[in-house]
C-alpha cells in the first residue's frame, strides 16, 4: 500500500496470489482494526472496492524549498494530499524566517484538517542543493545564501517537535517517480529538475546514488563554457548560466521589472515569440547536457521535473497539438 497509494481488492488478489474471498476476510479484519481504509470506486467500468492505509496511522509532511518559492504538503500514508500550501520567497531569504514560515504552515493546515501535531509521523524536506543527509547541512557553500552551516532537519524538527528527513530536492524527486511515477521499473535512471535552478537526481541499482559528499547529480553546475558567464557556486559557463531561472528571464526582460520564471513559461504557453525562443534555446542546452550524462550512465530512462517541464504539457492541452520547443 505504501508503494502504490491504493489498490482495489481485486488487484490486491492478483498481486499477492489470494484468492478474492481471502482478500476480502482480510481486509475486513484490517478495516475493523483501524489499519486500512475501503471506498468505493469504478475500474473499467465496474464498481469496486478501493483499499488504502487508514489515516488513523497518521498523517506525514513535506516541505519543498526553491530558489523563490516554498511549498508544503501534508499527506495521509496512502499518499492522498489532504492539505497543501504554496508561497513565494524573496530572492535573498535565509534558513531561520522560512523555516520558521514552514512550521506555522503545517499547524495552520493540521488545524484545517481538525488534525494534531501528535499525528506527525515524519516531515520529508526538499532542498535545492547538495545535501548531507547526516548532518542536514548544505555541503557545498554558496548555492544558497544565508542556509549554509544550518542543520536544518533539526531546526525543523525542533520546531515541530517531529522527525525530519532532508535531501536534494532532485534525489527526492528521482525517488518519488522511481517508486510510483514515469521511472518506476527502471532501476538505472536519470531525473532531471528544471526550474531556478537545475538539478539531477541519480537511480542506480535500484537506488538513490548520492556520491561521497552528496554532491553527486548538481547537473546544473556543469561547466559547458570555461570562459563563459559567472555562476552563484563561484566557476563560470555552468550549465545554470544559460538554463537556470535568471538566464532566461534575463533573455526575455528587455525593460519589464519584476519578471519572474513563472511568468515567461505563461508567456511561452499563451505564443509569445521571445519567451517561446527563450525556453527552446535552454531546451536545447539541456539537451546537449543530457545527452553528455547519457553517455556516461547509460541510463534506462529520463523523467523531466520542475517548473520548466509544465511548459510542453499545458501548451499540448491548451493547442491540442506538440510542443516544438525543448
Amino acid at each position: 500500500m505504501k508503494h502504490h497509494g491504493g489498490l482495489t481488492q481485486i488487484e490486491l488478489s492478483g498481486i499477492t496470489g489470494l484468492s478474492p474471498a481471502t482478500v476480502s476476510n482480510i481486509v475486513k479484519e484490517l478495516v475493523a482494526a483501524g489499519v486500512l481504509a475501503t471506498t468505493m470506486s469504478t475500474r473499467s467500468g465496474r464498481r469496486a472496492h478501493q483499499v488504502t492505509l487508514a489515516r488513523a496511522l497518521g498523517l506525514v509532511a513535506g516541505v519543498h524549498f526553491s530558489e523563490r518559492h516554498m511549498r508544503v504538503a501534508l499527506a495521509d500514508v496512502a499518499h492522498t494530499v489532504v492539505a497543501e500550501q504554496h508561497m513565494p520567497l524573496a530572492k535573498d531569504h535565509r534558513a531561520d524566517n522560512e523555516l520558521n514560515r514552514a512550521a506555522q504552515l503545517i499547524t495552520d493546515m493540521l488545524e484545517s484538517v481538525d488534525a494534531t501535531h501528535d499525528e506527525i509521523l515524519a516531515v520529508g524536506l526538499a532542498m535545492p542543493a547538495p545535501m548531507n543527509v547526516s548532518s542536514g547541512i548544505i555541503t557545498r557553500t554558496g548555492i544558497m545564501r544565508g542556509w549554509d552551516g544550518v542543520p536544518v532537519a533539526e531546526s525543523l524538527g525542533i520546531r515541530l517537535n517531529s522527525p525530519v528527513y532532508v535531501d536534494n530536492n532532485a534525489n527526492l524527486g528521482a525517488l518519488a517517480e522511481y517508486r510510483t511515477g514515469a521511472l518506476r521499473g527502471k532501476p538505472n535512471s536519470l531525473y532531471i529538475s528544471v526550474d531556478e535552478g537545475i538539478g539531477a537526481g541519480l537511480i542506480l541499482n535500484g537506488e538513490v546514488f548520492r556520491g561521497h559528499n552528496g554532491t553527486a547529480g548538481e547537473f546544473g553546475h556543469m561547466v559547458l563554457n570555461e570562459d563563459g558567464a559567472l555562476c552563484r557556486c563561484g566557476n563560470r559557463g555552468c550549465l545554470e548560466t544559460l538554463v537556470g531561472g535568471d538566464a532566461i528571464i534575463d533573455s526575455v526582460r528587455a525593460g519589464r521589472r519584476g519578471l519572474k520564471l513563472h511568468d515567461v513559461v505563461v508567456k511561452a504557453i499563451g505564443g509569445d515569440a521571445a519567451s517561446i525562443r527563450a525556453i527552446a534555446d535552454a531546451g536545447r542546452h539541456l539537451g546537449i547536457a543530457a545527452a553528455n550524462i547519457c553517455n556516461v550512465l547509460d541510463p534506462d530512462r529520463i523523467a523531466v521535473g520542475g517548473e520548466l517541464s509544465q511548459v510542453a504539457s499545458c501548451y499540448s492541452a491548451q493547442c491540442g497539438m506538440p510542443w516544438n520547443g525543448p
